[in-house]
């Protein structure tokens, strides 16, 4: 795919706090900026593609830290349940649906049931389903509520709630199985291509299963456009380190499918109501108050990420609750272990200062703190300014990077950065506007930890036709700007994958 390309008149921008430079001439060889100076003054001895970026701004390419693939990729062709605000709402759209009359499992997703006044139950499920296999995902994809004929199917004993956590976890690629309703392959293309035209150069795929296997064959085909980094669980991880991968090795032979970290999901989530936190939920008609769940001990959590460390793999630790994350970064000094702690949802000021002192990177998801801010004022009362702090972590030089958790969020980063800015998606004011980034800080935790567009570095550039930096009167104003960000290129590697300019 590398290759060489000239782009000439592009304006760069610095996330690292440089003024926008003047107009400059690219030339882009082997995966690197081979050249860059004023605009005019450089030149190339070989025939080689030209693009005139026309004055247009130049970015290094972005980067999704948190998605899982195969989920978003198949996302779009399921029912949306996400406007529920009830058990007996859902079952009522079904019903309205015609589910019943239909013929081969359905899959739908959406639905958040943490503030939910009944309960998500097989048999009110079964009552407008019949034999048709069901199975709804929520919004979270921390659980899945099924009826008795898709517990049949997937050879799953009879129940009479929904499947949270590891149970669901451990039916879920089944379960994507059945969902697919065109090749995987297809799928998959389209979801990288639109991430393309969005500006992402790279992701982290944090899907279930064996990806660092099936991968590499996939990516022989057009699926090898954009950088991947593959991920790995608790069931790969003796394979993974039987195969000696380690973070950062190369998956196939263009270097840009690569090892990425070893994942382990330590508690649940906000709308499960399975976040573990160091203060109870508040209680709700159909529930005494509780505190989540750790899904490991914390010796548990300590040995996984002892052995992925000393095989050479950085770990990334879901943890959404305080107290989950308390117990992360306990088991990470006392492993040794060092990566991301993904979400950082809910924590404690004190475990900040601990992330800054380990040097423990905050892998956060923005646009989650538009769906969560109104739960998390019910259930989590009192404790909403230590909800998604990005201030505070910058401020304490933890280092951020975003991404979406697709499909829990779109795999849209101009969405995740306008929330971390404004805060908001709606009228109402900015949520605790004191943890807002600025639209410089969100850049720059964007790009991968590419700072600058220097010579020298990779050739992995978007150019936009409007400055994501320009001067705003107010974060809202900067937040809607950014939402609404035009993409003209992606460069991926030295060679255009998408864009009006791409041609």
């Amino acid at each position: 795919m590398a290759g060489s390309l000239i782009i000439r008149r592009a304006r760069p921008v610095f996330p690292d706090g440089e003024p926008a430079a003047p107009l400059v001439d690219l030339v882009l060889r082997d995966g690197r900026i081979a050249a860059l100076g004023a605009a005019g003054s450089v030149g190339y001895a070989e025939a080689a593609p030209e693009i005139d970026a026309d004055g247009r701004w130049l970015i290094p390419g972005l980067w999704d830290q948190h998605v899982h693939l195969r989920q978003w990729s198949r996302a779009e062709s399921r029912l949306d349940l996400s406007g529920a605000g009830s058990a007996a709402q859902v079952c009522r759209m079904l019903t309205e649906r015609g589910v019943a009359a239909g013929s081969g499992p359905l899959i739908a997703f959406g639905h958040r049931s943490a503030v939910w006044p009944d309960r998500a139950s097989v048999a009110g499920l079964d009552a407008v389903t019949g034999t048709r296999p069901v199975i709804l995902i929520s919004g979270d994809a921390h659980q899945g509520w099924l009826n008795s004929a898709a517990l049949r199917l997937l050879d799953l004993p009879s129940r009479e709630e929904a499947l949270t956590e590891d149970e669901w976890f451990a039916v879920s690629p089944a379960v994507e199985a059945l969902g697919a309703g065109e090749p995987e392959q297809a799928a998959y293309a389209r979801a990288l291509a639109a991430a393309a035209r969005r500006g992402i150069v790279g992701l982290t795929d944090f899907e279930f299963g064996d990806g660092w296997r099936t991968w590499p064959a996939a990516y022989a085909g057009e699926l090898g456009r954009l950088r991947i980094r593959v991920a790995c669980y608790a069931d790969e991880l003796d394979a993974v380190l039987a195969a000696g991968l380690r973070t950062g090795d190369p998956l196939d032979p263009t270097g840009r499918l690569r090892m990425g970290p070893f994942k382990i999901i330590s508690d649940g989530s906000l709308n499960t109501r399975t976040a573990w936190c160091c203060d109870p939920y508040a209680a709700n008609d159909h529930d005494s108050p509780d505190h989540g769940q750790a899904n490991q001990t914390l010796a548990e959590l300590t040995e996984l990420l002892s052995r992925a460390h000393s095989g050479g793999l950085r770990v990334a630790v879901h943890a959404i609750g305080d107290r989950a994350a308390d117990d992360a970064l306990t088991a990470l000094e006392a492993s040794g272990a060092r990566g991301t702690i993904e979400h950082a949802q809910l924590l404690r000021r004190s475990d900040i200062t601990r992330m800054a002192r380990l040097g423990i990177t905050a892998s956060v998801q923005p646009a989650h703190l538009l769906d969560d801010r109104d739960v998390a004022e019910q259930v989590w009362p009192g404790r909403t300014d230590r909800c998604f702090m990005f201030g505070s972590l910058a401020r304490a030089g933890v280092p951020l990077v975003l991404g979406s958790d697709a499909p829990v969020a779109p795999l849209d980063p101009w969405l995740a950065m306008a929330a971390a800015v404004g805060r908001s998606g709606d009228e109402r004011p900015a949520w605790h506007a004191a943890e807002a980034l600025s639209p410089r800080q969100a850049l720059a935790a964007s790009t991968g930890g590419v700072d600058a567009v220097v010579s020298g570095g990779p050739a992995d550039l978007v150019l936009l036709d409007r400055d994501p930096l320009a001067p705003a009167n107010d974060a809202p104003t900067a937040a809607a700007a950014l939402r609404q960000m035009p993409v003209a290129l992606t460069v991926v590697d030295g060679s255009p994958v998408a864009g009006p300019l791409a041609g």
